[in-house]
């Protein structure tokens, strides 16, 4: 077991974690990120990035998440590829622990564990991941202009997802396990009002099919009842909207959190419940979750995290 001693610990990387190291490096502060179990965060699971400011011709995610992770490198930026498993922010300085139990000892934390989106847990949603299956309408949706796809979930966040894809897509399909939606009234008005949006009832995805991406998605209605009846729908793209769950277990009873799990922080700072951590990203973010915003953030919690350093003389 080895013990490091650092000023600044970013924990998670992505935009938000990248761009932190970025502006805490920039001050000198010589930060330490560990990049967790996904380096780079949900981008490196994406093919072509287009709405990213300075990528006139798009970019694909994972090049993009190695420029982000190069630039706060060449500032100075330590990046370890381990993933900080506990942490103890009830002494100071804080101590957290990493996967090979070594410990890092740091005076300011930046929490940047980011969100994974929920799936259905069918074996097709790997498969097609980033050949036509997505979890963010806004961020794929411009590749489906004038063509068919298919939302998954009755609540709000698919009704978000379906009314944006409406008015770039052909035609949507929400693919509803229930006999209704569980949205608020005014999400199922403004669905139920938009033309192109056909909402497919008791109905399970049971696969998707295509050669070189998605094609279409074999449903069933009424799964396992007397009723049950298997049909498929010719589909270019498939949406995940049942929500995201943020990557924030080994914080639970450490700092405040929603009940859905993501951190709650002092807007429109990133400090958190406890001095001196600071949390950025999809972390912290239930609403917009998109790289920019993100990167925004990491950029915010840096500077918080040197004006805490500076104030309390660390």
């Amino acid at each position: 077991m080895t013990e490091e001693r650092t000023k600044v610990l970013i924990i998670g990387s992505g935009p938000a974690g990248y761009t932190a190291g970025i502006y805490a490096s920039r001050a000198n502060l010589s930060p330490v990120i560990y990049e967790g179990n996904q380096p780079g965060g949900q981008l490196t699971q994406t093919t072509e990035i287009e709405n990213f400011p300075g990528y006139p011709n798009g970019v694909q995610g994972m090049e993009m998440m190695q420029h982000l992770r190069d630039q706060a490198e060449r500032f100075g930026a330590r990046v370890v590829s381990r993933l900080i498993d506990s942490v103890d922010f009830s002494q100071r300085p804080f101590r957290c622990v990493d996967d090979r139990g070594d410990v890092v000892v740091a005076d300011t934390v930046i929490i940047s564990t980011g969100a994974s989106a929920k799936y259905l847990g069918i074996p097709d949603e790997e498969k097609y991941n980033g050949l036509g299956v997505s979890a963010c309408a806004t961020c794929d949706g411009f590749f489906y202009r004038k063509k068919t796809v298919a939302v998954v979930g009755g609540g709000d966040t698919a009704c978000e997802e379906a009314l944006y894809l409406s008015t770039l897509a052909k035609k949507v399909y929400m693919i509803v396990r229930k006999d209704y939606l569980r949205a608020s009234d005014i999400m199922k008005k403004r669905v139920n009002e938009r033309e192109n949006i056909e909402i497919l009832f008791n109905c399970n995805t049971v696969g998707l099919f295509g050669e070189d991406g998605v094609e279409g998605a074999r449903l069933v209605r009424h799964l396992g009842t007397p009723e049950q009846t298997e049909f498929d729908i010719e589909i270019d793209g498939f949406f995940l909207g049942i929500g995201h769950r943020p990557n924030t277990g080994i914080f639970k009873g450490q700092i405040d959190m929603d009940e859905e799990g993501y951190i709650k922080v002092n807007a429109p700072y990133t400090s958190t419940n406890v001095a001196g951590v600071f949390a950025a990203g999809d972390c912290a973010d239930p609403i917009y979750r998109q790289a920019v915003s993100a990167a925004g953030t990491g950029c915010r919690a840096a500077i918080d995290a040197e004006r805490y350093i500076l104030e309390n003389d660390l």
